[in-house]
């Protein structure tokens, strides 16, 4: 019993290690109104795991603080994330579907925190769009990508319990 939780902890934080590592290398890239956060590509790991629930939480968190995010993005941005990643994990049973949820979520609530986080005057539909587009290519392509790779070793990577 010690050994699964250990386990889970441990799963749930190498997720959010990577998810920041992520986020920090592609900075350039994965903040304001155009923007691929390749690091959201990790959000198709609650088909595998439920660590990856807090994992991809503390990741975002830490990913958007250490960032230079504003304090809504980092709190608005990561309780996006976590309900996105509790949807995926709901939706875990058809693999392609788990994508879905962040992409959703993202795309509603990102531009939001981009208007009245940071003031762009880009039009909220428009936001939408391109924080959709990114979404897609990041989570839809790069997630399903990483997923089919994963998916042939989710046996030894992701046990749960210790044999």
């Amino acid at each position: 019993m010690k050994r699964s939780k250990v386990q889970f902890l441990t799963q749930a934080a190498m997720i959010a290690a990577i998810y920041v590592v992520l986020t920090y290398l592609f900075q350039p890239f994965g903040f304001m109104d155009v923007q691929v956060r390749v690091a959201e590509a990790l959000t198709i790991l609650p088909f595998f795991t439920p660590a990856a629930i807090p994992g991809l939480f503390v990741g975002c968190l830490l990913g958007n603080l250490l960032g230079g995010a504003v304090l809504l993005d980092i709190v608005i941005g990561s309780l996006t994330t976590l309900v996105a990643a509790c949807l995926s994990y709901l939706l875990r049973k058809n693999k392609y579907l788990v994508a879905l949820p962040p992409i959703i979520a993202n795309a509603i609530v990102v531009p939001w925190v981009l208007r009245i986080g940071y003031g762009l005057a880009t039009p909220i539909p428009l936001m939408m769009v391109t924080v959709g587009i990114g979404e897609i290519i990041s989570c839809g392509i790069l997630g399903t990508i990483l997923l089919q790779a994963l998916n042939k070793y989710k046996n030894v990577i992701f046990r749960q319990k210790v044999a």
